[in-house]
């Protein structure tokens, strides 16, 4: 009879293998304690990214974009593919957004937190759900229009939306029907593009309203969604 102290059940629980255990989960954790990488995870969630745009974007220089890449690669939170001579960076997965949704929901309870999101996207305004806009947008009785960069919509976008850029809407604003609401979009619930562009149909006189959240959390959704490089 084998002595219960010993053989492979014996190993099974033990405080080392925890705390080994526990490190591990620690590494995402530590990944996540920059600034510029909770950045790069929000840029990567619109779709695939070279380094150098990815940089541009979060206003790094390209060896530190690429120095937070490795770090969140490591972490398991992001992975990459060649395309000829090109490295693409894209998210490991949905959860790796999940997870900075809901960093930024436990956030958001703390004071500086609070404070900077007022800052940064201003004073709340009236804001469209996910599931009205899919409605509305069926019976034709709004336009849903991009503001993100152009590279970020061919990447991924709301299904039969318009890529207006943010700094194109002034002067295409003749493109666009003045007889529907106009419901912006861009990356997410803490994006300022879509409340500053909401701002600005506005002072121009037109009825606008912006979406909840953005683009990933519609794709998450299950909502119709498209790709290319179509604009009005």
């Amino acid at each position: 009879m084998q002595n219960p102290g010993h053989g492979p059940a014996a190993d099974i629980g033990t405080r080392a293998a925890k705390n080994e255990l526990q490190e591990a989960f620690s590494q995402v954790g530590k990944a996540l304690a920059n600034p510029h990488r909770i950045e790069l995870l929000d840029l990567l969630a619109q779709g695939e990214r070279q380094v150098e745009a990815l940089a541009a974007s979060a206003d790094i220089s390209v060896a530190l974009a690429s120095a937070h890449l490795q770090g969140l690669r490591r972490a398991g939170l992001v992975t990459s593919r060649r395309e000829g001579t090109r490295i693409l960076y894209r998210l490991a997965g949905d959860d790796a957004y999940a997870l900075l949704t809901a960093l930024r929901t436990v956030a958001s309870r703390l004071g500086d937190a609070q404070r900077a999101a007022a800052e940064y996207l201003g004073a709340p305004m009236e804001a469209v759900s996910r599931e009205e806009l899919f409605a509305r947008v069926r019976s034709g009785d709004a336009v849903v229009i991009d503001v993100r960069p152009p590279e970020e919509y061919a990447a991924g976008h709301i299904a039969g939306a318009v890529s207006v850029p943010l700094d194109d809407l002034e002067a295409r604003l003749a493109e666009l029907p003045a007889d529907v609401e106009l419901v912006a979009y861009c990356r997410g619930p803490y994006c300022a593009m879509s409340a500053q562009g909401v701002a600005l149909l506005h002072r121009l006189g037109r009825r606008a309203r912006r979406l909840e959240d953005g683009y990933p959390e519609w794709r998450l959704a299950g909502l119709p969604v498209e790709r290319g490089a179509k604009s009005s």
